[in-house]
């Protein structure tokens, strides 16, 4: 944990965006593997992390402007629970550590929140996505699952995305030392990766390095020669010559605070001339597209440079034609950058998304665009600030079912080379992704340096 007055003063900071009401902070439960005594590793819900610092299952805590209290519910351990995980810190120790005095049995948040109703006071608490939790809010409120989303209280989520958006100096350093042991899987990744392995065996590797770091994996690594698959956590494939591989993978502190990096390297101890290529154009995509990050630049703009870049970049081996601007603004360039350039980051390696997109990457006035194919994936589009902490993440992937659907109907014929694109279907896709805090005056790359160009991974390959 923080030192206590952090806490103390982020609820503070929070308590002064309201006048009156109750603000309600459900904390995550232990989510059962296939029986109730064998779960899933406890991960605590971020805001209540931020808020709270307590990372242990079935707390919630209330807010409570009106009788200016701050009460945290959760129960002790019994004796039987004792004998089984030991002793351990108590609830109460572990309260004063974030400066609450006030605890209360679980049992009794029901009635507390209940008697709240009866007076007609305003109960906001933000969008849930455990199942358990929203089971907790028809309990205790009466709300239906299905009606949850649409009743949590925006000003509430405003107000938390406002204050977690921007990162303290104390948070800058959590997530540098989670970048670090990102940098530390990706250069081990690279030097053990061979002809023969299974990528499931470099996968393994990696997580003993998140996990002896002192945390864990951020998010399920994505390590695969199919690199076109944006998300492909499957590693069943045996690394053969001629292939990249594709490595998207970050550690998470004990505290919480996420790293997230992708490199993309050759099975081969060289990248071929064809790799070289493409490699390259995401390359200069991702120097131009990272090099606008400052403060009051949209993030819109910063993927949007990026767009161009690969395209000119796809312009210049003859997979793509006619005016970037023109294809660009038509989506030509999707058929082979598909997602966003990028997110935020911090307590989740996509920051703050069970707040919803709209709240944490867009504004009112700059709404998300969740139809565009392309931009529907863009998580991250409103202007920057300084403390901000994002991933700028440009690729190129091909892929052949897209490619198919493309060409049956000639789809935007008058920017794309069916015909030379087709000698890449087999290609897979690269990304380079890095992890940046933006500052007064630019914006910092957070972490230690990565090999990042061809020169470099070639290097670091036959190390």
């Amino acid at each position: 944990m923080f030192e206590k007055s952090i806490y103390i003063q982020r609820r503070n900071q929070l308590k002064n965006q309201f006048s009156e009401g109750l603000l309600l902070f459900l904390g995550n439960d232990e989510q059962p593997m296939n029986y109730a005594d064998n779960a899933f590793p406890f991960r605590q819900d971020s805001s209540f992390l931020y808020y709270y610092g307590i990372q242990e299952p079935k707390l919630a805590a209330v807010i409570d402007l009106d009788e200016n209290k701050e009460i945290l519910f959760g129960d002790e351990l019994t004796i039987d629970e004792i004998i089984w995980m030991g002793r351990q810190e108590t609830l109460r120790e572990k309260c004063e550590k974030s400066g609450l005095s006030i605890v209360l049995p679980t049992k009794d948040l029901q009635d507390y929140l209940q008697h709240a109703l009866k007076k007609n006071r305003n109960i906001r608490y933000l969008p849930p996505y455990q199942p358990t939790n929203k089971i907790k809010l028809l309990h205790l409120l009466g709300i239906p699952p299905l009606e949850q989303q649409k009743k949590a209280s925006v000003p509430f989520i405003k107000a938390v995305v406002a204050q977690r958006s921007i990162k303290s100096k104390e948070e800058i350093t959590q997530i540098e030392s989670a970048v670090n042991t990102s940098v530390d899987m990706h250069v081990h990744a690279m030097k053990m990766a061979k002809e023969g392995m299974k990528e499931l065996q470099i996968a393994n590797a990696i997580q003993e390095i998140a996990q002896n770091g002192g945390g864990r994996l951020a998010y399920p690594t994505i390590l695969s020669v199919h690199g076109e698959i944006l998300h492909n956590h499957k590693q069943h494939n045996t690394l053969k010559k001629g292939q990249l591989v594709l490595n998207d993978s970050g550690a998470e502190t004990a505290m919480g605070y996420a790293g997230d990096l992708t490199r993309t390297f050759p099975v081969d101890l060289q990248f071929s001339t064809k790799q070289k290529e493409i490699y390259n154009i995401v390359l200069k995509a991702f120097n131009q597209a990272s090099a606008m990050v400052a403060p009051q630049v949209r993030f819109l703009d910063v993927h949007l440079e990026a767009c161009t870049v690969l395209f000119n970049g796809l312009k210049e081996i003859g997979l793509v034609k006619g005016d970037t601007a023109e294809a660009v603004s038509a989506g030509a360039h999707t058929l082979f950058f598909q997602c966003g350039t990028g997110h935020m980051m911090g307590l989740d390696v996509h920051d703050m998304e069970d707040l919803g997109e709209q709240y944490v990457g867009y504004t009112d006035t700059l709404k998300k665009d969740t139809s565009t194919f392309g931009l529907k994936s863009l998580r991250l589009g409103k202007a920057l600030e300084a403390g901000y902490v994002l991933t700028v993440e440009p690729g190129i992937y091909f892929i052949p079912e897209l490619f198919a659907r493309w060409k049956a109907t000639n789809k935007l014929a008058d920017f794309i080379n069916y015909q030379a694109v087709e000698h890449y279907l087999d290609f897979g896709g690269v990304r380079i992704e890095d992890n940046y805090l933006v500052t007064s005056s630019g914006n910092q790359r957070l972490g230690n340096y990565l090999a990042k160009t061809v020169d470099e991974i070639e290097e670091l390959r036959g190390s």
